[in-house]
């Protein structure tokens, strides 16, 4: 699917604030009808382009003050087969497959202590993958990309 202007600008916006957003307002910044920022979103959605619409949690605020990045090596034909497997390791939120190098897998967990982080340690090792290393996180900071309508927020100065 080629996306244009108007799909990227509503990319945009669903990354900015997908929750609070509603589609008259993304319309009115696009310059577009209500019912076309519809149909583009069902239709990104058809195509896999949106997948899903997801919270961004303060694992800290939320109780879960240990946020670690394990940091792995899987045997590149089962790469994806132990990044899949390890979604059903409890405390797990993100896996990450990269393309090359030794550390192809980083896995993000979290728990309220020393021995739940020791358990997921434990668990993604049985699952075969080598944690080469582990880091505490501190935050995390996403944006969306730019490139996907930021034309759109140019009038406005609060941004």
């Amino acid at each position: 699917m080629d996306l244009d202007e108007t799909n990227k600008a509503v990319l945009y916006l669903l990354q900015r604030d997908a929750r609070r957003l509603t589609t008259r307002e993304m319309a009115d910044r696009i310059g577009v009808s209500a019912s076309t920022v519809r149909n583009r979103i069902e239709q990104l959605e058809a195509e896999g382009i949106i997948s899903g619409y997801h919270p961004v949690v303060d694992y800290d605020k939320a109780g879960l003050q240990l946020h670690v990045l394990f940091i792995c090596t899987a045997p590149n034909p089962r790469r994806e087969q132990l990044a899949v497997a390890a979604r059903d390791v409890s405390g797990v939120v993100t896996i990450q497959e990269v393309l090359n190098g030794k550390e192809n897998v980083q896995v993000e967990a979290v728990g309220t202590e020393t021995d739940d982080i020791a358990r997921i340690s434990d668990e993604l090792c049985d699952l075969g993958l080598e944690i080469v290393n582990s880091k505490i996180l501190k935050s995390s900071h996403k944006q969306p990309f730019d490139h996907f309508g930021k034309h759109v927020l140019d009038d406005e100065t609060d941004e």
